[in-house]
């Protein structure tokens, strides 16, 4: 029996042995396979081809492609136009309410203020330490410019101002467009403006 077990020790052992050293084999293979994936040729970004024609490696997209989500068919929402004019009025799709205003003034403040300020006069910061001033949304000019004009010029920029496209999205190009109207109607308000229920309220403030 002693040799007996002693045998069958030694071959339980041995194909241990075996069954170790297939596992290991296996498993440095699976390794420095997906290292060559990892490590397999490429293009670095912008990197030059002599593959394909035009020298570059990254390829143009397909003519007539667009990325999902970026359909923009409306140009009245998109890009402040009615039928190639500057849209007088917000889109369908815009409701002006107290928290489209709010939204308004919280874009307007961390974009348009520092050149802008906050009234709109055009004395922001950045003019205070010397750049140049834009004009007041209070002239008679920007007054009565229509809605998609002030949407343009947030979108593709004017002057010293550069494109907001980036930093603002559409929805909030209308926002701060709602604000400077407000901001607008504030400067030239007349007592008949205010809702009888708040005159009390203002009277006693200005008492």
């Amino acid at each position: 029996m002693g040799g007996r077990t002693k045998i069958w020790r030694t071959r339980m052992t041995l194909l241990g042995g075996i069954g170790l050293v297939l596992s290991m084999t296996f498993l440095g293979t699976g390794c420095e396979l997906r290292k060559k994936m990892y490590d397999q040729p490429r293009y670095k970004t912008y990197a030059e081809s002599d593959f394909f024609e035009d020298g570059t490696s990254a390829r143009p997209l397909v003519e007539g492609t667009v990325p999902r989500g970026f359909l923009r068919e409306d140009d009245h929402f998109y890009r402040g136009m009615v039928d190639g004019t500057f849209a007088t009025d917000f889109p369908d799709r815009v409701e002006i309410t107290e928290e489209l205003l709010w939204r308004g003034k919280e874009r307007y403040d961390i974009f348009c203020s520092v050149c802008h300020d906050p009234a709109g006069y055009g004395n922001g910061m950045v003019v205070q330490r010397g750049f140049k001033a834009p004009e007041s949304f209070h002239t008679e000019r920007l007054r009565g410019m229509p809605d998609g004009y002030y949407y343009e010029v947030i979108t593709s920029g004017f002057g010293m101002m550069a494109s907001y496209a980036y930093q603002v999205k559409p929805e909030d190009r209308w926002a701060i467009i709602a604000y400077i109207r407000a901001l607008q109607l504030s400067q030239y308000a007349t007592w008949d403006d205010v809702p009888e229920a708040v005159r009390p309220e203002l009277e006693a403030s200005v008492l």
